[in-house]
């Protein structure tokens, strides 16, 4: 009976799926499953949810990083502790001052596990040339092909601009971050910019259909076509042929350095940004630091299979690790996208509610945004609030 189904199996060519992975049984598939879905095929809203586990609980893979990484992962554990959430964590510590790659790889198995993970900047102080950025490699091999970063002001924080709201779409493996770089004869160094046809594709369209989902008008493509008239001139009109699939939202382009300008002279005009990955550094920083800082807004990193939430801006924080100063509300805040991708709305909406009634109705503020509370200061109020709460669930 095996036999005929195996046979029978091999006459369908039809693929199982388990947990999101084609199990393919033709030999012929397996080496070219991974390159064989086309841009338009691929989903644009994100990835699957993982299935839960015993009882409704989901395995999250939890990778501290350096700096300030580790302590503020310590707080998002008693807070979901504190109000019942149903994560159980899978720690994983990878040393930045080691060569070799072991700590890397077991934790891209444990995010492929999982399926999702909560991240802090990790560092690589290795400078041999064999020795890849993590942060980077991580994206790479997981195919996190889009960043988002949504700048939305709190209230009565201090800040050069207030009321701004603006999504950053950011692509996540392509451009400068290939870190493709050689020396092609002693004293001149190459470094390669990347941008293929299915990942600005992939992008663009994440970028349109997030605006139509989330009822935005505008999405605003970024690049430097006037000087990179190959790489970032592809990238553009790949995003103005997308745009015609969405006729019914507005498309415009701005050039780099004129975005940065204008970020700081008028960020309401922005509302949905769809850029390369260099320019998605470099503008979420300019955002965040007209906000209030590095430690407000949050990041979503998506592919096909798997999603990896952390701080918006990527900062290590060495210079303030320890000091119980460091601001835990864009860690928390990474922590409250992970539940709603998760499903465990009512978790993430409880939790949401006692950081902005924190810093904006409480005013208990650390330093870096005009407070002169600590970290366990913020993390306490934010507790003392939950316990007043009943989560169901």
């Amino acid at each position: 009976m095996a036999l005929r189904l195996t046979q029978r199996l091999l006459q369908t060519q039809t693929p199982f799926l388990t947990r999101g992975y084609p199990l393919l049984v033709t030999k012929e598939k397996t080496e070219d499953v991974a390159h064989t879905k086309s841009a338009l095929q691929k989903k644009v809203t994100g990835t699957d949810i993982p299935s839960a586990q015993y009882g409704g609980r989901h395995a999250v893979t939890m990778l501290p990083g350096g700096g300030i990484g580790p302590e503020l992962m310590g707080y998002v554990r008693e807070i979901f502790r504190y109000c019942g959430a149903p994560i159980d964590f899978e720690v994983i510590d990878i040393d930045p001052s080691t060569e070799g790659n072991d700590d890397l790889d077991y934790a891209i198995t444990s995010i492929k596990r999982n399926g999702v993970a909560l991240k802090g900047n990790i560092e690589t102080k290795s400078q041999s040339l064999t020795e890849v950025s993590r942060n980077v490699a991580i994206r790479n091999e997981l195919d996190l092909y889009v960043n988002v970063v949504h700048c939305k002001s709190y209230p009565g924080i201090p800040a050069r601009h207030h009321d701004i709201d603006v999504v950053l779409i950011r692509q996540n493996t392509d451009g400068e971050y290939a870190m493709l770089e050689h020396e092609s004869v002693p004293g001149i160094v190459e470094s390669m910019k990347v941008v293929t046809v299915e990942n600005a594709e992939r992008v663009a369209r994440y970028a349109f259909e997030f605006a139509r989902q989330n009822n935005r008008k505008k999405v605003t493509t970024i690049h430097k076509a006037n000087i990179m008239k190959l790489s970032d001139g592809l990238f553009l009109e790949v995003a103005n042929r997308v745009h015609k699939d969405y006729p019914e939202l507005e498309h415009n382009n701005m050039i780099i350095d004129n975005t940065c300008m204008q970020s700081v002279s008028n960020p309401h005009q922005f509302d949905v940004m769809n850029m390369t990955n260099l320019y998605g550094t470099i503008v979420s920083n300019v955002l965040c630091g007209l906000m209030g800082g590095a430690g407000l807004i949050s990041g979503r990193n998506y592919g096909d299979h798997y999603a990896i939430f952390e701080p918006g801006t990527r900062n290590t924080g060495t210079a303030i690790a320890g000091k119980n100063i460091a601001n835990p509300v864009a860690m928390i805040s990474a922590s409250i996208d992970m539940l709603n991708h998760l499903g465990h709305k009512e978790h993430a909406n409880v939790i949401q509610e006692a950081v902005y009634q924190t810093i904006v109705n409480d005013a208990i503020r650390t330093p870096d945004i005009g407070g002169t509370n600590s970290s366990t200061d913020v993390v306490e109020n934010i507790l003392k609030i939950l316990s007043a709460k009943r989560v169901n669930w």
